[in-house]
């Protein structure tokens, strides 16, 4: 137990990986962007995600008498994983203030805040962001102090209605199904990520692993070509032929993400074949299951990295 308490704490890694994917995109997109709040935004998708994806498991066992991850611990997790999110919005909407008003981020006044919140569109989907975590991180909180058996069905819907927000006001929310196909893409990334993270944070034994990574596995390549479906439209929307892929800052941080996507796809046909079906067959111990888990999820935390600085690249 102790070897995968230590395990785990390598989670904490995916946030210096997903800063380098900021760091990779402000060095390809330069001067066009990313804005310096993609490095609050990315951890906020980061914990939005998780939650997501600690909701989802939650959700596909709520008809099983002995569900394979504790219930306590799932609503545990996700309180605390929403309440880190909370804070991360909270801090997002503060600083996206201060851009919007050209002033310092460390010395912003409140009726700056208010105002932004008031009268600005982008102010008003984030105080509706952080209204819709911080109801998930207290009914998560009640659900597990309490040993309630809440369903999930609403804590799944708000998360994901928490991540798609801003992406649906975006540039993508003026063409035909755009927002649709943002919310899409969205939720097939945190459901990609989130799931596997939650599996991380939450599979304590072998047979929990050999239950559950399959059906990640199979719900995570599914995940995988909406991903990659979505994002083809929404890049071509947005920069209109080929030459800007390579003449245009936001061009080639979509390049990248390909690059990192093609990348993360190999790597996880190979762990389909060396680890999914070695722990499906109960020949493969948690701790394991676990380093595999944590390896892959700080490795797509980079993807996050530049997909939150896209999103603010010109």
């Amino acid at each position: 137990m102790r070897t995968a308490s230590i395990g785990r704490t390598w989670l904490l890694f995916a946030v210096p990986t997903a800063l380098l994917g900021v760091a990779l995109a402000w060095l390809l997109a330069s001067p066009d962007g990313p804005s310096p709040t993609a490095a609050v935004r990315v951890l906020a998708v980061g914990l939005g995600a998780t939650v997501f994806g600690l909701a989802g498991w939650l959700w596909l066992q709520r008809d099983e008498r002995r569900p394979a991850l504790d219930r306590a611990l799932l609503w545990q997790s996700t309180a605390a994983a929403a309440g880190a999110w909370t804070v991360a919005e909270v801090v997002l909407v503060v600083l996206e203030a201060a851009e919007t008003e050209g002033r310092s981020r460390f010395a912003v006044a409140p009726g700056t805040v208010v105002d932004f919140v008031r009268l600005v569109n982008a102010g008003r989907l984030g105080a509706a962001t952080v209204a819709c975590t911080a109801l998930v991180a207290l009914v998560a909180a009640i659900a597990y102090r309490r040993s309630l058996p809440w369903p999930a069905a609403p804590v799944l819907a708000l998360a994901g209605l928490a991540l798609v927000a801003r992406p649906i006001g975006g540039h993508m929310s003026q063409q035909t199904l755009g927002s649709l196909l943002d919310a899409a893409h969205v939720l097939a990334a945190a459901t990609w990520f989130g799931m596997l993270t939650a599996l991380a944070l939450t599979a304590r034994s072998r047979g929990a692993w050999a239950s559950l990574l399959p059906r990640y596995s199979t719900i995570a390549w599914r995940c995988v070509w909406v991903l990659a479906a979505t994002g083809v439209v929404n890049a071509a929307v947005r920069l209109g032929g080929v030459a800007p892929l390579v003449t245009t800052g936001y061009g080639r941080v979509v390049l990248a993400k390909v690059v990192v996507l093609v990348a993360l796809l190999t790597a996880g046909w190979w762990l389909r074949r060396t680890w999914v079906a070695p722990a499906a067959a109960h020949r493969m111990n948690a701790d394991a299951s676990l380093r595999r888990a944590v390896g892959e999820s700080v490795a797509m935390a980079v993807a996050f990295g530049l997909a939150a600085a896209l999103a603010t690249t010109a």
